[in-house]
């Protein structure tokens, strides 16, 4: 069963949200939101403390009936504090037992924000922060933006607890609780939201052709689903909705976002195949969001299938089937034939009857999820989203992130128009000013004027936030550098279709070792390649990297101008590819050494003009005329150089094989002795 939450809780005991949360506080159980899961213990203990619906607020406790706080001296039993509260006017040095203090819920900072700003947050004076930032190295005046280690360093240094967020976040969290409350009065049911996860080429996007009907597949290049979609099915006169997310190993941070705005996991699992290193990593995405998961056996029709070798797998990963005497429903399904898919939707219908109670409030501004956003050419930004509580109108102003709009238009899953969309629908809204960040949540605002100046507001600290992270690398890093040796740069601008996209190669250049070729993204983005890319990336030296996009014809012709190499790609491992061997190119060719030949000097000549000539036999490859050399001398290198002169008897020779006679001038060395050994050798350039 799904762990009890909040409001949950405060609706059965017919209290606030708030009030619960501050009894959570009081008990030393602290909850960040009305949507914060509570262990069975905890709840329990809630019942217990609030079940006469009595308000209760932040250290109200002491009560005949309930349990009585800890006293402050460890030996003492907590059963011996049973007795009234002292009488006033008793002995003023008495010990008086008192409930634990609260303890202090995160301060949450937005990332970048200012000296002044920060203060404010965690009540102190900006010159007490600026003095905490000099004691630390970091000289900074009032109105600058504070990098997030900085931020750390001061709340370690204050004994503040401090969480980070992207701007726009700590908003979103603060107005939950309320909302919450909201929520409480008129809910209705709404539709689960499903995301379909596995391994690549496992049948997740035939499974969901098969019960829409459609395909999809055969739109995606290489066959591989290159971006997020969300559809509405009918089963039984009820709703679920679809997420198909892509199983591509470089699609693991969208992924990673479609199991946060799901309610229920489908793991599809190939019967002839078992599971893959991706099974387990969408299994581990799906048991961190919390939801409960139901495997579908896909291609089980394939002679070679073996569901329960499938079954056997996953119960070692923790998903026992039903059938062994566990708690996971498996479904065995053929995506191709069209079998059972009616037992799956039956399956996530069930499940979500018995483990979840999915209501939203229809009334209520809406509120939802960016699932997939990009640039269309005729429509200006559009993106999908996923409305979670209230409902979305025709002509609602919105802002998601550092974007905002008013909606222009609204497209089911089949490119209807639609003027409303509520809780659990998703649509393609148009109208936005800019496009907004996939995984972003939205929301809708009073007027258009609202929306903008929070939009404005979020872009701001989003930029303050950049600076600081650009902020030149200290006296002791660069000196860490130098002595490593100088680590080439590889300047890269981003440009694709989707923000999915561009958060799939974001994410598959963030593992490569930095330590041997620094790669730096200066910008990111959906939409076609236009003439301030080329400009920027003419500025900076970078390559322009263009997935599913293509240059304007102005930038075309002003990067074939100014000599910008632009690449543009179909196939997200393509560019991978691409850039690691671009990487590669900045480092130069490896040297390496390839031995030509070794000789030992018999005899010694003493030359007017040309010094001292070693007469020596060849043992073994060939000396070369101008090639490097080496002078050994008892196991050790005496000198390096080149051989300046090599001849047979009297005559110039270009080289002298094995088993012959010669005489050998090293550059600039004379001191050759009877017995050194000279090896020639020469260096070649290997690419890396």
């Amino acid at each position: 069963m799904a762990k009890p939450r909040v409001h949950e809780v405060a609706k059965e005991l017919g209290v606030t949200s708030k009030e619960v949360l501050a009894h959570l506080d009081a008990i030393g159980q602290p909850a960040k939101s009305h949507s914060s899961s509570l262990d069975e213990v905890v709840a329990d203990r809630l019942r217990a403390d609030l079940g006469n619906g009595a308000a209760s607020a932040a250290g109200e406790t002491a009560h005949e009936t309930v349990e009585v706080p800890e006293p402050e001296d460890p030996g003492q039993d907590p059963g011996e504090v049973t007795g009234p509260a002292p009488e006033t006017g008793t002995d003023p040095d008495a010990q008086v037992d008192e409930p634990p203090a609260p303890a202090p819920a995160a301060v949450q900072v937005h990332r970048g924000i200012t000296v002044q700003e920060f203060a404010a947050k965690v009540d102190r004076s900006p010159a007490e922060i600026v003095k905490v930032l000099l004691g630390l190295g970091e000289m900074v005046t009032v109105t600058q933006s504070m990098s997030d280690e900085a931020v750390l360093l001061v709340a370690d240094d204050l004994g503040i607890d401090v969480r980070i967020v992207d701007p726009g976040e700590a908003e979103l969290d603060s107005e939950e609780p309320g909302e919450a409350e909201a929520d409480d009065g008129a809910t209705t049911p709404r539709p689960p939201v499903v995301t379909v996860m596995g391994h690549v080429d496992h049948g997740k996007t035939t499974i969901l052709d098969a019960i829409r009907k459609t395909d999809v597949v055969a739109g995606e290049a290489g066959g591989i689903t290159q971006h997020i979609g969300a559809y509405r099915v009918h089963h039984d006169g009820r709703e679920v909705t679809f997420i198909d997310t892509p199983g591509h190993e470089a699609f693991t941070a969208m992924r990673a976002r479609g199991a946060q705005a799901t309610d229920v996991a489908i793991l599809v699992v190939a019967a002839d195949d078992g599971v893959m290193p991706q099974t387990v990593e969408a299994l581990d995405h799906a048991k961190a969001a919390r939801v409960p998961i139901i495997v579908a056996v896909n291609k089980v029709d394939k002679p070679e299938a073996d569901p329960a070798r499938v079954r056997q797998q996953l119960s070692d990963h923790g998903l026992i089937p039903e059938e062994w005497g566990g708690d996971t429903i498996y479904v065995d399904v053929s995506a191709k034939q069209g079998d059972n898919l009616d037992a799956l939707l039956e399956m996530i219908l069930l499940t979500t009857d018995v483990q979840l109670d999915l209501r939203a409030n229809p009334d209520a501004p809406a509120r939802g999820v960016i699932i997939e956003a990009h640039l269309d050419r005729g429509r200006g930004p559009v993106a999908t989203v996923l409305v979670k509580r209230g409902t979305l109108l025709k002509g609602d102003p919105l802002v998601a992130g550092v974007a905002w709009g008013r909606v222009r238009a609204m497209l089911d899953e089949h490119g209807d128009e639609t003027d409303e969309a509520g809780p659990g629908q998703p649509v393609q809204v148009l109208g936005w000013q800019s496009v907004p960040q996939a995984g972003d949540d939205f929301r809708v605002l009073d007027d258009e004027r609202e929306a903008r100046s929070i939009a404005g507001e979020r872009e701001q600290h989003r930029r303050s936030a950049e600076q600081v992270a650009r902020k030149p690398a200290s006296l002791a890093a660069l000196l860490a550098q130098t002595k490593e040796g100088e680590i080439p740069e590889l300047n890269l601008l981003i440009k694709a279709d989707t923000q999915g996209s561009v958060e799939a190669l974001d994410d598959q250049l963030g593992k490569f070792d930095q330590s041997v070729v620094r790669l730096t993204v200066l910008r990111k983005g959906a939409g076609a390649i236009t003439e301030n890319d080329i400009t920027l990336a003419q500025a900076s030296n970078a390559i322009v990297i263009g997935f599913n996009v293509v240059p304007t014809g102005q930038a075309r012709t002003m990067a074939e101008e100014n000599g910008v190499d632009v690449r543009t790609y179909r196939v997200i491992y393509q560019a991978v590819q691409d850039i690691e061997a671009a990487a590669r190119g900045l480092l130069g060719p490896e040297l390496r050494e390839v031995p030509l030949g070794q000789a030992e000097v018999r005899a010694t000549f003493r030359v007017p003009r040309a010094g001292t000539i070693a007469g020596c036999m060849v043992l073994d490859g060939v000396i070369r005329r101008n090639a490097r050399a080496r002078l050994v001398r008892d196991g050790t290198v005496i000198y390096e150089s080149t051989i300046a002169s090599l001849k047979r008897f009297k005559d110039d020779a270009r080289e002298v094989a094995t088993g012959f006679e010669c005489g050998i001038g090293i550059e600039g060395f004379n001191d050759i002795k009877e017995g050194d050994l000279i090896q020639s050798f020469q260096v070649q350039e290997v690419p890396r």
